[in-house]
């Protein structure tokens, strides 16, 4: 702690300095003064924690030099004052402690008293910067919480798990300016889903994309009129606090034109679209969570009306109606073009479906309910196969969990379409490996029994296939005829026999032929020379 000893005598000034165990308690006598004036000049540099000073002193006194150290507070911010006077003056001691005097010692004090009142005051001071030390630590963390706090507060008023009196108190806490009076409006806004094939966005960017959104909407909309955070689900969440005085219908005309500026930036700086859904009309405090699902359902209408929008929250009348789904023709089709791996018969019979489904759809609800029928019809068509979703539809599977993350047609259409392909290809791969493993059988069957007569129609039998099929697939897959390919076999074996200096005989019949002279023929016509002129 540093101190500053202000008095005018001499003799007193000088053993207050020198004969005093300063060092030995942690003070440090960083100036000396001779008056009061002389004290204000130096407090400017030297900034003391605590100041020894007299009272009856030339040309500025000590009680003065108080009163100006407690006008100009931010000079002596926590400076602690001791009062060390040869006045026995209760008018004194009092005026000194209401301007903030710590002690008020009476001369002549004791070395002792001196120092005790010193180091009390030093104590003191030191408690007191702790405590300001913790206070600013705490509002420093408060600060850099708030918006987590802020988030949450929002997050909870809009699920409806706060009351009325609860928002109340929580919002004044968290420094967010409510009345019990307020009328809000709730607007949700979300990044529009990406165009398909876009390559300076992927779907790993959408979250700060989304964040984007919300510093555009912070920086475009100033509270308190709007308080910006997000939802549950990472959208952008506006409450927008109407003025009394303000009309309803002119509110509402506000936030449109706010929302319709808000995604104008959007798609300036981003070159992206943004959608918005807005409640149907404003509410009190206690009714956020029912404003929030209309504008949540609002912004889900995208999916009907296109992407880059505004969309206003508009009670519908329900009525008792049957979507008409399509007709077993167009189903049976697409399960004929899938089972065949046809994708452009595939995508034809899809197209179609969609179509149908599109005509009667009135809203995004209806929009999801067809698409759950889409959905289920593929499923099935890829489970009457054996096989798991997860397998052909990879990634794309994740959309059957949450149909909402579908949030256009387009990106829905899109998604549609990557399935069915995905099931062409998936059954195209199956055929080829199924086909790869019938290719094997017939190969290795070929090398193991190349001594025994081997035809197509043997082999057909042994596979349980039909000889055409096998005629088929062993010419697409091999390149040649399966009766080529064996007479290349057992030449080429015959040609090793022979090679090996056994008789024609012996090649004859390990290559399956029990006629030598038939042999003979058949190896003259495929090397040009007969067996027994032919030379190791």
């Amino acid at each position: 702690m540093n101190l500053m000893i202000v008095e005018d005598e001499p003799r007193l000034r000088h053993a207050l300095v020198h004969d005093m165990p300063w060092e030995e308690h942690g003070i440090e006598v960083i100036g000396v003064a001779r008056n009061g004036a002389e004290a204000l000049r130096l407090i400017a540099t030297k900034a003391p924690d605590l100041m020894l000073l007299d009272v009856q002193m030339p040309e500025m006194d000590g009680l003065t030099l108080v009163r100006k150290l407690h006008e100009q507070r931010g000079a002596r911010a926590r400076m602690k004052l001791i009062i060390l006077s040869g006045h026995d003056n209760f008018a004194y001691a009092q005026d000194a402690m209401a301007h903030g005097v710590t002690r008020y010692l009476l001369k002549p004090a004791g070395e002792e008293v001196i120092l005790d009142a010193v180091l009390s005051a030093a104590a003191e001071l030191r408690q007191e910067l702790e405590a300001w030390q913790s206070k600013a630590l705490l509002e420093e963390k408060w600060q850099a919480h708030l918006p987590g706090l802020h988030t949450q507060f929002f997050q909870r008023w809009a699920s409806g798990e706060l009351t009325g009196w609860e928002v109340l108190k929580q919002s004044k806490e968290l420094l967010i300016e409510l009345r019990e009076q307020d009328r809000i409006v709730v607007a949700v806004a979300g990044v529009d889903p990406l165009p398909e094939g876009s390559t300076r966005f992927y779907a790993h960017d959408l979250p700060l994309l989304q964040f984007t959104l919300l510093c555009m909407a912070k920086e475009l909309l100033e509270h308190p009129s709007c308080w910006i955070s997000t939802d549950a689900e990472y959208r952008v969440l506006l409450v927008f606090v109407l003025p009394p005085e303000q009309p309803q219908e002119d509110a509402m005309l506000y936030i449109q034109a706010a929302l319709d500026k808000l995604l104008s930036h959007m798609r300036e700086v981003l070159k992206l679209t943004a959608s918005a859904g807005i409640c149907e009309a404003p509410g009190d405090l206690e009714q956020m969570s029912q404003l929030y699902l209309q504008a949540g359902r609002a912004l889900r209408e995208r999916l009907v009306y296109g992407p880059d929008i505004v969309i206003p929250y508009r009670e519908s009348t329900v009525q008792e109606r049957r979507l008409a789904y399509p007709q077993d023709a167009l189903e049976k089709a697409l399960e004929i073009a899938l089972e065949t791996a046809d994708e452009d018969k595939a995508m034809e019979a899809l197209a179609a479906l969609w179509a149908s489904g599109q005509d009667t759809a009135a809203s995004s609800e209806d929009v999801q309910e067809f698409v759950l029928y889409l959905s289920s019809l593929l499923i099935r068509l890829i489970h009457k196969q054996g096989w798991s979703v997860g397998q052909v539809m990879g990634e794309d599977r994740m959309y059957l969990h949450n149909l909402t993350l579908l949030g256009t047609r387009e990106q829905t259409w899109s998604w549609l379409t990557r399935t069915t392909r995905s099931i062409v290809a998936f059954m195209q791969e199956q055929r080829r490996t199924a086909s790869n493993g019938v290719i094997q059988d017939i190969l290795a069957i070929v090398e193991r029994e190349i001594d025994q007569d081997l035809t197509l129609h043997t082999v057909a039998d042994r596979l349980y296939i039909s000889p055409s099929y096998l005629s088929r697939l062993f010419k697409q897959s091999m390149g040649v005829a399966f009766s080529a390919y064996v007479l290349e076999r057992k030449m080429e074996r015959a040609k090793s026999v022979l090679q090996e200096g056994l008789k024609v005989y012996d090649a004859a019949r390990q290559c399956g032929y029990r006629d030598v002279s038939y042999f003979t023929k058949v190896f003259r016509k495929y090397w040009g020379v007969n067996p027994g002129e032919y030379k190791p």
